[in-house]
């Protein structure tokens, strides 16, 4: 039987740490994805801090299921040296937090430009970023965000092709599909889904534009769920809420709490397990 593993972007929850493990604890979930913690990105933090926020964690009983870095969530047109800097604080925080892998995009491309002039820089830029990775035994899991050279199903197939590195894989994200103007499971997943290897639980509708809970836009998230049962996939569901607009007189805990039970209640329905 399959059973998927549920992690939560816990900074949409609160900025202090223990709040954010007590509801994930409360919600039956082990697991944290990790973007900033204690006022920082998660890749600003020294040595020490991170030791200190594993032992934390450690002896809370989670475990970290990523590091959701910001490397390649910049113009094509700013240096490269300073995303390898960054990808190698990345490798040091996913070492010393013990998660196999590290979230990364693919770059925003100029606004009234032709994505084919910036292929050569982003392709070459994305095997330099996997070969990193690949040297050190973690996958880099690229999220389909939007504006992106690789937002589209179509370039994130270029980039994949390309690389041709099992150190490489997606983050799938149906929300961000559905806001670039993509039907997530007619147009991207038959293409991509061989590479998926995460999935971010977000779901949009296209009208208004926003994020809403899983399984009231336009996401196809249960059919997802139910495909990838099908699959025998055991990897990550990560619930990453984003209800600002959809939620803008709740709390932040309440809008990962209705994230949260939105996914459950999918997984629930057709009895998949998950822990």
């Amino acid at each position: 039987m399959t059973t998927f593993k549920l992690t939560c972007f816990s900074d949409e929850i609160s900025s202090v740490l223990e709040e954010q493990l007590d509801l994930l604890e409360q919600k039956g979930i082990n697991h944290l994805e990790i973007r900033s913690i204690w006022s920082k990105n998660i890749l600003e933090l020294s040595t020490e801090e991170l030791q200190q926020l594993h032992q934390i964690i450690e002896a809370r009983g989670f475990s970290v299921s990523s590091i959701a870095s910001p490397i390649g969530k910049y113009p094509i047109t700013s240096p490269f040296v300073p995303q390898l800097e960054a990808l190698n604080r990345a490798i040091r925080a996913a070492h010393i937090l013990k998660t196999p892998y590290i979230r990364i995009f693919s770059y925003y491309i100029p606004e009234n430009e032709a994505k084919e002039k910036y292929r050569e820089e982003v392709l070459q830029r994305m095997a330099q970023l996997a070969h990193v990775a690949a040297q050190s035994k973690l996958t880099l899991i690229l999220e389909n965000d939007s504006g992106m050279y690789g937002s589209t199903h179509e370039g994130g197939l270029e980039i994949m092709e390309h690389c041709q590195s099992p150190f490489l894989k997606f983050a799938f994200d149906p929300g961000n599909y559905v806001i670039e103007g993509i039907d997530p499971m007619l147009q991207a997943f038959p293409k991509v889904a061989s590479d998926i290897e995460y999935i971010h639980i977000k779901d949009a509708t296209s009208s208004p534009r926003q994020f809403v809970p899983a399984g009231e836009g336009e996401g196809g998230l249960e059919a997802l769920l139910i495909e990838m049962q099908k699959r025998r996939f055991t990897g990550f569901l990560s619930v990453e809420a984003h209800l600002h607009h959809y939620l803008p007189n709740e709390s932040d805990t309440g809008r990962v709490l209705t994230a949260i039970h939105a996914l459950t209640a999918l997984l629930e329905k057709h009895n998949i397990e998950w822990r």
